[in-house]
């Protein structure tokens, strides 16, 4: 059986559906002191309950630790604990001394109810690592292809660094035509200025696509589009597996002249127009 989290329903109810699994009925609740409380009413006993939640932020890592100790407590047989989103993924390492390194605190703590855990395209894929049970993470990006218009004249697919090049590449190989680059940066020490600077491939008259894991709050790839449309792009299309668009990130990229944002169903959000639950299907 699923079992959603609160903020990631939409993405359960896609995994029942592509996993054939039942879609189980969960209860949200807080008490008078803010606490939250979550209740299964349907019955698990001896099945697999496999617990969907994005963390994206404390509150839903709660009903997360909550969910699978529901579901220990109902008699499922196994608790797989999907997880499209993980919050704090990006602190892999301690940066600064005396800071935790808070990918780890996170997936210790997920392990204690868990039997095994999915990620979906993690910002770091080493975080897995950190999970004391089975963990592994399904790569979503090849589901962004699919809202990508299909006129895309002589495509050019970018990542917004070298590190990200297999997404984009992944990106470019399932729609199917098309280069693939990456932005390159410099940085001046003396300013503390980044300068983004496409890499060879012509940009002029052609659609450029933009490929990310995840866009937060979209200053640096709102500049990356205000560039292509500075070199004559003809049509510039974001594209990220994690819409998370805080702080006006879809306002940024309007005004730096993007044509389109899509994203998946990892973060339901309005950019989110094809679902992920397919790759994670898989790995049920």
């Amino acid at each position: 059986m699923i079992i959603p989290g609160a903020e990631t329903q939409a993405f359960a109810a896609a995994l029942a559906e592509a996993a054939d699994e039942r879609l189980g009925r969960v209860e949200y609740e807080r008490f008078p002191d803010g606490e939250h409380v979550v209740r299964v009413p349907e019955a698990v006993a001896g099945e697999r309950a496999v617990v969907v939640a994005s963390t994206v932020d404390s509150d839903a890592h709660v009903q997360l630790l909550q969910l699978q100790d529901a579901a220990r407590e109902a008699g499922a047989s196994e608790v797989v604990t999907v997880i499209p989103y993980m919050g704090y993924a990006r602190q892999d390492e301690a940066f600064q001394g005396g800071e935790p390194v808070s990918s780890r605190a996170i997936a210790r703590a997920v392990s204690t109810g868990t039997d095994r855990v999915i990620t979906v395209t993690p910002h770091e894929p080493a975080v897995c690592d950190f999970f004391t049970v089975p963990a592994s993470s399904a790569d979503a990006a090849e589901v962004l292809a699919a809202p990508l218009p299909a006129d895309l004249d002589d495509p050019l697919f970018l990542s917004p660094d070298e590190g990200a090049i297999d997404l984009a590449t992944t990106v470019r190989d399932a729609y199917g035509e098309g280069e693939t680059d990456f932005f390159e940066k410099d940085r001046n020490y003396d300013s503390g200025e980044i300068t983004i600077t496409p890499g060879d491939a012509p940009i002029e008259g052609r659609d450029v696509v933009l490929a990310d894991d995840i866009i937060a709050t979209g200053s640096t790839m709102s500049e990356s589009v205000a560039v292509l449309n500075d070199r004559d792009a003809r049509r510039v299309f974001v594209t990220c597996v994690h819409p998370m668009l805080a702080s006006g990130a879809l306002t940024k990229l309007s005004a730096a002249g993007v044509e389109a944002v899509y994203g998946t169903d990892t973060l339901e959000r309005v950019a989110s127009e094809v679902s992920a639950a397919p790759v994670v299907a898989e790995k049920l």
